[in-house]
């Protein structure tokens, strides 16, 4: 109790005052020290899949139970999906467009809808499903009786640990995922000699949804591993074409070891280390003739006669140059030293800003682990799923979902990360073009609202949620972004014909408005919320055999503000680059003519050019309000007379709903510089929407998503840069008054350090990385130095000093 008590007192005293200086919040126990900023500890195994804990090298992923008496260790791969190549590109729909258009224009949105099932939807009308790999078990003789249980995931190192004593043995197990190594690790200790005997099995999952033979085979292979090979399953009539190995391979210090069958069997060693190594024959989204055999064998040479401290060493040195770029510190308190499932419970009633802190770099941890150049980019789930038939497919969702992924990337010191990313929406315009042509008539390229590994770009799921046609023009505002963060023309240039062939299907998909002075999409759609009017309702399609609402309309307020976005993002580039002046020209007269941001007869911001009641007035999304956050077009010191038309909207639709909902409305209220409102909303999100490790719920199905966008939304309440100048506590909440954040990023190749007390900035650096203008506003900071010598600055009437940068160059700001 004294050394909690004397942790406690700690704690009373300021978080930091300037650098170096912050006060030590860890929680000892047995010897075993945890940082609560940075560590999530349990005290119980986890009962369900959903409290297990993750590790990822963006491609092996794996959720650890952390039991005893029986392990499971969940394994996945990220290639390791349904079906193999194919399209969905339907020729032809093109010529009953104008029809469409003319029925949404003439209030029948319901035959407009049916039509567009019948003739301009994808076939297959569903996309194939991210799969589960396979699940190693552990067996360990008479663990019954555990005393000093603990578990814990260290996000410094990116390893996940579980310990507990039986009859006087203390066993100590460590799991991680190594992108060097490209293996999943798993070292078992104990601290009395000859204690460990276990039986390991690896086995696959059986596919249930599919009627076609798909299969998995389990064998042991020599005396010191295990095999298990299969094939991907038949979906929608797409053939299973993926072939997979998994291979485990166990290295023991004493004791014995042999394999029976399907079982490997170690008796009495003093410590085992089981390496976990997979891949299929995928080598991207249409050639699947790679050899997976070869790959594993390459693996298992690449660890053969390497120490484990030496894999675990490369690992984390790996791992932490990422990790270690950004630290974020928020006040502690005693409730900061709970277990982390405890910690939640107790969130909503005491007071933890710290958790924050955890969750912000959970979402980072989360990224880094799930989305690695030459991997595939994190879907719905990241890397990690049990299932053969997952929520939703656990595939790619473009109408938030995998944005979301990615918002923290870039201001989380990640950009990197992003390069999975880039390299889909690339692969999206080979069927992406198809479509414009044969669905459309157009030019360019299109893309809808969802994906998969095989990169179809055709609607799918139903008209319903298929009229999306502008989930490739929000994933091009991220390509844009990135240039904004690094301020690389070279990478700009590659992403231009991107970006440009997006503009040119808009630019011949628009469609003048029957009021002869707005441009708008026809036909259109706000994810997912069906509008309440002539002529929409649910109804039965008998095609089908299913239930639909209808939400085809013309020019949505998402759709308009996108395209406002990408419209003027291209214009911008042309300029940076010296390209297409013509062709810009005409996109910037295009762009005036967008339906601007409309106010409805109940003072709320529409959701439709038309003023439309909505269906669902709780509805989870706010598509609405992409202009405010992510996008750029509604602000509330540009537009300010917007600014009470969107907070109707957010009044309306309340501060619950799903995870991923809850972290958008974290930075939607941020941008409006309320930070106790986005601070209200994290909690409701802790209480009802988060799960024991932190991952977010879809109402219950878990979803990276949510955990990615808390991570957004901190940096928002901390620091935003997406109106030309660094704005440093824009929505700081009242329990956040001291803190640190140091890494962050802000958009012109700037890297931040600063730290605040009472509220007030006391300490900002500025790391110039490409030699641009920095203008920014830091409270009374106003004096400017580089190595000493003063910068000259230029005062701005709101506040913000502006001065010239040199890249490579750090400016420390001081009060004046």
């Amino acid at each position: 109790m004294k050394k909690i008590a004397v942790i406690f007192l700690l704690l009373t005293f300021p978080l930091c005052s300037g650098w170096g200086q912050e006060v030590s919040t860890s929680n000892s126990i047995d010897n075993k020290t945890f940082d609560p900023s940075t560590t999530l500890w349990y005290k119980s195994p986890a009962k369900v899949w959903e409290e297990a804990l993750p590790v990822g090298n963006g491609r092996l992923g794996a959720m650890v139970f952390g039991k005893n008496g029986e392990e499971r260790i969940q394994l996945n791969e990220d290639t390791y999906w349904t079906g193999g190549p194919y399209s969905t590109v339907v020729k032809g729909g093109s010529k009953v467009l104008p029809e469409i258009q003319k029925n949404i224009f003439e209030g029948n949105p319901l035959k407009a809808h049916k039509l567009f099932g019948r003739y301009l939807m994808g076939y297959p009308v569903e996309q194939q499903k991210y799969q589960s790999l396979a699940n190693l078990t552990l067996n360990f003789k008479n663990e019954k009786e555990v005393t000093g249980y603990k578990r814990w995931l260290d996000l410094k190192t990116g390893i996940t640990s579980v310990q507990y004593t039986v009859n006087g043995v203390t066993y100590l197990r460590e799991v991680f995922s190594s992108v060097p190594d490209q293996t999943i690790a798993i070292r078992l200790t104990a601290d009395k000699l000859g204690s460990i005997s276990f039986t390991a099995e690896l086995r696959g999952e059986r596919n249930e949804i599919s009627s076609a033979t798909d299969y998995f085979r389990m064998d042991g292979i020599g005396n010191d591993g295990l095999i298990l090979s299969g094939k991907s399953a038949n979906y929608m009539g797409i053939e299973g074409k993926l072939r997979y190995e998994a291979r485990l391979r166990a290295v023991p210090e004493g004791g014995t070891m042999k394999v029976d069958d399907i079982d490997l069997i170690v008796e009495n060693a003093n410590a085992v280390t089981i390496y976990f190594v997979a891949a299929t024959n995928f080598v991207n989204y249409k050639d699947v003739s790679g050899d997976y055999h070869a790959k594993v064998e390459n693996y298992l040479k690449g660890i053969e006669g390497k120490s484990f401290d030496k894999i675990r060493e490369e690992a984390v040195k790996d791992y932490q140059s990422l990790f270690d770029r950004v630290t974020i510190n928020l006040p502690a308190t005693k409730n900061s030293l709970l277990p982390t499932d405890e910690r939640l419970k107790s969130f909503d009633s005491a007071s933890d800003p710290q958790l924050a802190s955890l969750c912000y770099q959970f979402g980072r941890y989360i990224l880094i682990s799930s989305s690695r150049p030459g991997t595939q980019p994190a879907n719905l789930q990241g890397i990690w799923n049990k299932d053969m038939n997952p929520a939703w497919d656990s595939k790619y969702t473009t109408n938030i979902n995998l944005e979301m992924n990615y918002w923290p990337a870039e201001s989380g010191n990640l950009t990197e990360l992003t390069e999975p990313l880039v390299k889909m929406v690339n692969e999206l315009t080979d069927q992406g073009s198809q479509v414009a042509k044969e669905h459309y008539g157009a030019r360019g390229w299109v893309f809808h609202q969802n994906t998969d590994i095989w990169m179809v770009a055709a609607p799918m799921d139903g008209p319903t949620w298929g009229t999306f046609t502008v989930g490739g023009a929000w994933l091009t505002t991220h390509l844009w972004e990135h240039y904004l963060y690094t301020q690389n023309k070279d990478y700009l240039k590659e992403v231009y014909p991107i970006i440009k062939g997006s503009v040119e299907f808009f630019m011949d998909f628009l469609i003048e408005h029957p009021n002869g002075k707005w441009l708008i999409t026809c036909p259109s759609t706000s994810p997912e919320n069906p509008p309440k009017g002539p002529g929409y309702r649910y109804f039965f399609d008998e095609v089908t055999a299913m239930y639909y609402f209808t939400t085809i309309c013309a020019g949505s307020s998402i759709d308009m503000q996108i395209l406002t976005d990408l419209f003027g993002y291209y214009a911008e580039a042309t300029k940076i680059l010296g390209l297409d002046s013509d062709f810009a020209a005409k996109v910037t007269k295009a762009r005036a003519r967008l339906v601007p941001p409309q106010i409805g007869s109940n003072g709320s911001l529409q959701e439709w050019t038309d003023d439309l009641a909505q269906m669902e007035d709780k509805h989870r999304h706010f598509s609405l309000l992409y202009g405010l956050y992510p996008g750029n077009v509604i602000s509330a010191k540009r537009t300010p007379e917007l600014v009470e038309p969107v907070k109707k909207v957010l009044e309306q639709r309340g501060d619950e709903g799903a995870g991923f909902s809850r972290a958008w409305k974290m930075s939607l209220w941020a941008r409006l510089y309320d930070g106790n409102r986005a601070y209200k909303i994290f909690k409701g999100y802790i209480k009802d929407q988060c799960y024991p490790q932190l991952f977010a719920k879809c109402f219950t199905p878990l979803q990276v998503d949510g955990s990615l966008g808390v991570s957004a939304g901190v940096t928002e309440m901390l620091m935003q840069s997406h109106e030309g100048t660094i704005d440093l506590l824009p929505a700081l909440p009242d329990e956040w008054s001291d803190g640190a954040f140091k890494g962050v990023c802000a958009r012109g190749a700037f890297e931040l350090n600063f730290s605040w007390k009472n509220k007030q900035l006391t300490a900002l650096e500025v790391f110039s990385k490409a030699g641009q203008f920095c203008r920014i506003r830091a409270g009374g900071l106003n004096k400017v130095s580089d190595n000493g010598n003063m910068v000259h600055i230029t005062k701005y009437p709101d506040g913000a000093i502006g001065f010239a940068t040199k890249p490579g160059r750090t400016y420390k700001i001081r009060r004046g």
